[in-house]
C-alpha cells in the first residue's frame, strides 16, 4: 500500500502516558520517563489536558518548558497540528503563547487561531485574582487572561537545554541541525537503524522523499571506514 503522510498523532496522550512523556522531554515530575517521546505530540496533549481539564500544574510546567525550549520546536509541523484542533481554550492558549514569545517569529501564525473574545484561564474566581494580583506579565495583553501566580514559573521544574540534549536524541539533533524533519528522522535512525524509509517517515511524520534521503545519508556515514 502506498505511503500516506500524516502530521497529527492518531491518538492523544493522556494520564500516566502523558506524564511519562512530559518527563521524557525534560519536565521534573515524579514518574518514569517515556523513551524518546515525540516533542510536538507531547506539547499538544499537555495543552489540551491543561486547558480543557483545568490541570494548572501541568499547564504551569508546559509554559515553563516553552519559555526555555521553544526554539527547538518543529514549528511548521506544530502549527499544522494545533490548527486542526477546535477547542477554543486550547487555541487561545497557543495564540497567547505566540503573543508572549513574539521574538520567535516562527510561532506568529498561532495568533491567527485566536478567538475573537478574550478567554479566562480560570473558569471561576478570575476577577478576584486579577484584582488582587494583576495579570501574568507573560500573557498580559494577549487573548488569554491569566492572573499572576496561577501558572507557577520555576526554571528548576524543567531540564536545561544542555541536560535535555543529553537524554533526548531528537532534541540533540535539533540543536545540531535545527528543528526540522531531517533532524527528527536522523534521531530515529540512531535509535533504530534498521527502520525502512516508509516506517521512518511514519514515525517521524515526514515525507517519504525526506526519509529516503536521510536513510541513504545515515547508511553512507555508518559504512565509512573508521577514522575516515
Amino acid at each position: 500500500m502506498a505511503y500516506k503522510r500524516a502530521t497529527a498523532p492518531t491518538q492523544l496522550l493522556q494520564g500516566d502516558e502523558l506524564t511519562a512523556a512530559m518527563v521524557g522531554i525534560g519536565v521534573g515530575f515524579a514518574a518514569t520517563a517515556a523513551p524518546q517521546p515525540n516533542i510536538e505530540d507531547t506539547l499538544l496533549a499537555a495543552s489540551i489536558e491543561g486547558m480543557e481539564e483545568d490541570d494548572l500544574r501541568l499547564l504551569s510546567t508546559l509554559t515553563t518548558w516553552l519559555g526555555v525550549h521553544h526554539q527547538r520546536i518543529n514549528a511548521s509541523r506544530f502549527i499544522r497540528i494545533v490548527s486542526l484542533r477546535r477547542e477554543v481554550r486550547v487555541l487561545a492558549y497557543w495564540a497567547a503563547v505566540a503573543h508572549w514569545l513574539k521574538q520567535d517569529r516562527r510561532l506568529s501564525k498561532f495568533a491567527q487561531l485566536a478567538p475573537k473574545k478574550r478567554v479566562s484561564l480560570l473558569r471561576v474566581g478570575s476577577a478576584f485574582q486579577l484584582k488582587r494580583r494583576g495579570e501574568d506579565p507573560r500573557f498580559k495583553g494577549s487573548v488569554l487572561i491569566v492572573p499572576q501566580g496561577v501558572l507557577r514559573d520555576r526554571k528548576d521544574d524543567v531540564l536545561s537545554p544542555h541536560q535535555l540534549a543529553s537524554i533526548h536524541r531528537t532534541y540533540f539533533q535539533r540543536v545540531q541541525m535545527g528543528p526540522s524533519y531531517r533532524a527528527d528522522l536522523w534521531a530515529l535512525l540512531e535509535v533504530a537503524p534498521s527502520l525502512s524509509p516508509t516506517a521512518l517517515a511514519r514515525l517521524g511524520y515526514g515525507s517519504f522523499a525526506t526519509a529516503w534521503q536521510v536513510k541513504q545519508d545515515f547508511e553512507m556515514l555508518q559504512s565509512r571506514p573508521k577514522g575516515g
